[in-house]
């Protein structure tokens, strides 16, 4: 196992696990690509699904259970690291027992995108059914189409018009 050490911008700072195989090398890890450190943070099943049921309004623990299928102490383990990553918020609503609501913060509400391309490519690429959800606009009912968007260009694309470039150097 190794670990990757992030402040949050809250002051706080938050510890993620990660496989040997990601942190083969300490030196290596510190320089991880920003994919492999989300990955480290939201890649494995149990996560991933608690963020789409939280995108779908669900907010108390046993809800999740209820919705998930899953384990109460990995529910907690989940939970606990997507607080201590800032992508939700635990909120007592309840003193006794002590009962929280699990709310995305804008971090995690910016997962949503990632979310969504990754349920409509399963959709597309893995089912062999009509899926039972469409995802739609909720003002007007429009199917929901994704894509990429150039502001200058006031234009949509697809990932072969898509090029990386070094940042521009601080000055």
């Amino acid at each position: 196992m190794g670990q990757y050490r992030k402040q949050r911008t809250d002051g706080r700072s938050v510890t993620l696990e990660v496989s040997a195989g990601l942190a083969a090398a300490n030196d290596r890890f510190r320089e991880a690509s920003t994919i492999e450190r989300t990955l480290a943070l939201v890649g494995d099943r149990w996560t991933i699904l608690v963020l789409r049921a939280a995108f779908r309004g669900i907010r108390r623990f046993d809800d999740f259970c209820a919705d998930l299928g899953i384990a109460r102490p990995i529910l907690t383990a989940r939970l606990r690291k997507l607080v201590d990553a800032g992508l939700m918020t635990k909120e007592l609503y309840q003193q006794h027992p002590p009962r929280y609501d699990y709310k995305l913060t804008t971090a995690g509400t910016a997962l949503s995108p990632a979310i969504v391309a990754l349920v409509r490519w399963g959709d597309e690429h893995l089912s062999s059914t009509r899926p039972s959800t469409i995802l739609v606009h909720a003002p007007c009912g429009t199917e929901l189409e994704q894509g990429f968007w150039c502001v200058t260009c006031a234009t949509t694309f697809g990932p072969g018009a898509i090029r990386g470039v070094p940042p521009e150097p601080d000055r």
